[in-house]
């Protein structure tokens, strides 16, 4: 073999024609979302299409660009090009058709049967390539529970479901594929995604970086408080762990390695602080859109539950960091001079804006999200072009690439939605959640606190090979309705759920954003991923807490929120003296039990104990009376080192 042909092997030469059709179908995505949020086909054509139509449609434009995205890279096959010439053509022939087959679904018709079977495999098959063999794995195991179900004894059995009445309800029922929860991934999400995009293309994300290391940069340990807030500002428009770490690590660990830091602890900070972007509203991750559907509740009731919880979680972060900057002598950053916080404030005020928009219609409008979100992209739109951020602009061509690239960043959360679908379909169409929910609060032996562990560890498992929306709507739909027949208010056991589906993302052996920091930092994956499990080590503790609290999740008076704030704030406080191993001055392993054992009783004993406001108080005030009684010894010039 020629060195010309050795190399066109060894590096193929891109699919211009495949990148050309992905970028179409990307488009057409884009397009047929937008237009369906802001209602074009009533207004401009004055006809109305049913939404699973709209959803089929989108479903055949995400398996084409599934199967074809890698042809920028040269890899796509003829068998590709097939399965998206299959997915296009039958999607087509659905949505078209979706008026009539709707109506003769219980006569099973034969293009219905054959069109779902098909779509079935190529669903799978696009999501087994995009998210794994795992959710793909579960899917199918449900599937042939289906018919062993009949033959099992007490709750698991299951009513019987032909083999082609089973096709028919997963591929065209509202309740199977095409499902509200692919409408919430489809309607909301794909909105929020493009948001995301422009924000990061007109400068956003630098400004948002700028403001964190103006605010920052000037504290001890300086360089990870700016990774800490940075990470936090930026996580509230993405929500996405790893493209956060991406977005923002880049600039962070090495600023924070330069400062004094280990490789390994900035690869952690930056990894806990871009995942807390899932839980940070007013946008958090996908999930949360999926928990207001199947809440049946506002998205701004979910908004305001998770505001409280995630502020602990990026507090505990922030004084996590400044302890150990502290314990490693580590101070400020040196910036330049013209990074002043007014100076970047005056530059980019007009990023706030479209936020403080969306806040504003999200609370206190009842604005629909999907449509908040639309406004807010054209708000930044017209204002990339009235303004500029430290004299940069973005170009049309770069919006078109950013709107255009929507497309492939919401192709994962397309296919898990409408792989969930499936879950869901079967768990509706053979009874089996409810015998489920029977025979877990069996096993739970009626008690909350077992329940909620053992949901924990599966959340965690599950967690190993899913995304976090793979995750959350398995035990949303599984296990929840357990946690609520046990007494937990439905929004705590939602929540419990959502955040241990997300610890996956700093927890060996998965750890995505952890690993994605380390390669960053040019340090090894595991070690990371231990340390990001140390500086997080609220996100295992919080969900117990505001399920035992629900005050933590604003329900309740405001008065007993705030108590209820200020003495998890200070169980947390006592905690991170624990993990980093500095109060005052460095603690050895007896000091550090003992902050262990005092954060362990401020935040778990009352949980246990929730009436006792005798309690309450006598372990606020001994907490108190600890720190008080550390601090003076330490102040104390012939004080003995520190126990």
């Amino acid at each position: 073999m020629t060195d010309a042909g050795l190399a066109k092997t060894l590096n193929p030469s891109p699919d211009r024609w495949g990148s050309l059709v992905v970028d179409v179908c990307q488009g057409l995505l884009v397009a047929i979302v937008a237009g369906w949020v802001l209602d074009l086909p009533r207004r401009v054509l004055n006809t109305s299409f049913y939404t699973e139509q709209m959803l089929t449609g989108v479903l055949g434009l995400a398996l084409v660009i599934a199967y074809l995205h890698e042809s920028a890279r040269g890899r796509v096959r003829v068998a590709d090009w097939i399965a998206a010439a299959l997915s296009f053509g039958l999607c087509g022939y659905i949505a078209l058709r979706y008026p009539t087959l709707s109506q003769e679904l219980t006569m099973l018709p034969l293009d219905g049967v054959l069109g779902s079977a098909l779509l079935l495999a190529l669903v799978l098959e696009a999501t087994r390539r995009l998210a794994g063999p795992v959710l793909v794995g579960i899917v199918l195991v449900m599937i042939a529970y289906v018919f062993i179900g009949p033959h099992m004894p007490g709750d698991f059995q299951t009513r019987p479901v032909s083999t082609m009445r089973l096709i028919v309800y997963l591929g065209l029922d509202i309740n199977g594929l095409i499902s509200s929860l692919l409408g919430v991934g489809v309607i909301i999400v794909i909105p929020f995604t493009i948001m995301g995009q422009v924000l990061s293309r007109t400068g956003g994300s630098e400004f948002f970086a700028d403001l964190a290391m103006s605010a920052m940069g000037a504290f001890r340990g300086g360089a990870a408080k700016i990774a800490v807030v940075g990470s936090g500002l930026f996580g509230m428009i993405s929500g996405a762990a790893v493209s956060n770490v991406m977005a923002v690590g880049i600039v962070t660990i090495p600023l924070m390695i330069r400062s004094g830091f280990s490789p390994t602890r900035a690869a952690a900070i930056e990894a806990v602080g871009s995942t807390g972007g899932q839980l940070m509203p007013p946008v958090m991750g996908a999930a949360a859109f999926i928990m207001a559907e199947l809440l049946q509740t506002s998205y701004g009731a979910v908004v305001i539950a998770a505001t409280i919880p995630s502020l602990l979680y990026y507090g505990t972060l922030f004084m996590c960091v400044d302890l150990e900057a502290a314990k490693q002598h580590i101070g400020a950053v040196k910036t330049d001079d013209d990074l002043r916080f007014m100076s970047v404030l005056r530059d980019g005020w007009h990023f706030l804006l479209p936020i403080a928009f969306l806040i504003v219609g999200l609370l206190f409008l009842e604005m629909q999200a999907e449509r908040a979100a639309i406004y807010a992209t054209l708000m930044l739109l017209a204002f990339n072009f009235m303004f500029t951020y430290r004299g940069s602009r973005c170009t049309v061509s770069e919006l078109w690439r950013a709107v255009l690239d929507t497309g492939r960043s919401s192709l994962d959360i397309i296919l898990i939605s409408a792989a969930a679908g499936l879950v869901v379909g079967v768990l509706n169409i053979t009874g089996l959640a409810f015998g489920l929910t029977l025979q877990l609060v069996t096993l739970s032996g009626d008690s909350v606190l077992a329940l909620l562990v053992l949901t924990a560890i599966l959340s965690f498992v599950l967690g190993m090979g899913m995304p976090t929306v793979g995750v959350y709507v398995l035990t949303a739909t599984l296990i929840a309705p357990a946690l609520v027949q046990l007494g937990v208010k439905p929004m705590a056991a939602h929540m419990f759920v959502m955040y241990y589906g997300m610890l996956s993302m700093i927890t060996p052996p998965v750890a995505l954003a952890s690993y994605a920091a380390a390669n960053i930092a040019r340090v090894s994956g595991w070690n990371a991923g231990w340390a990001s499990v140390a500086f997080g080590w609220s996100a295992f503790v919080l969900p117990f807490l505001f399920v035992g609290r629900p005050t933590l999740l604003m329900d309740g008076p405001w008065l007993a929120v705030l108590l209820d704030v200020l003495r998890t704030g200070l169980g947390i406080y006592l905690g991170c003296m624990a993990v980093v191993g500095y109060s005052f001055a460095p603690l050895r392993a007896a000091g550090r039990a003992l902050y262990a054992a005092a954060a362990l009783a401020v935040l778990l004993l009352v949980y246990w104990v929730p009436e006792n406001t005798a309690l309450d108080v006598a372990l606020v005030l001994g907490a108190s009376g600890l720190l008080l009684a550390d601090y003076m010894l330490r102040r104390r010039p012939t004080a003995a080192a520190p126990a």
